[in-house]
């Protein structure tokens, strides 16, 4: 079992930047991925950014250019750095950990980013 803890979310202006950041309890050296999720109010949860053990990385497509993942296996953490934020990127991040590629992942309980026009 690994809890995962995220930090780093908050209120900024459109155009502003936020990192976010998510410490693991274990280690998550061997884990197949790690990622980062968003849920906004009526919206279903969706992919943000993921990071396999190998550092191959995937975004949605609304992010892409702006938002970077980055993994530390040695502090057991991941970050997402936020670039030229939008009102759009409004919500609740959730930081995931996938042990192997058929695992249910592990979830963090979240941090709120609200972007303000």
């Amino acid at each position: 079992q690994v809890q995962l803890v995220e930090s780093g979310g908050g209120l900024v202006q459109a155009g502003g930047s936020l990192r976010l950041s998510c410490a693991a309890s274990g280690s998550i050296s061997s884990f197949y991925a790690m990622g980062w999720y968003r849920q906004a109010p009526g919206k279903q949860r969706e992919l943000v950014a993921q990071i396999t053990g190998g550092g191959s990385t995937n975004y949605a497509d609304s992010v892409k250019g702006r938002f970077t993942i980055s993994r530390d296996n040695a502090k057991n953490t991941v970050g997402l750095q936020m670039n030229s934020l939008k009102p759009e990127d409004t919500a609740v991040y959730y930081c995931s950990a996938r042990p192997t590629t058929w695992a249910m992942p592990y979830w963090g309980k979240g941090t709120l980013v609200t972007v303000s026009t």
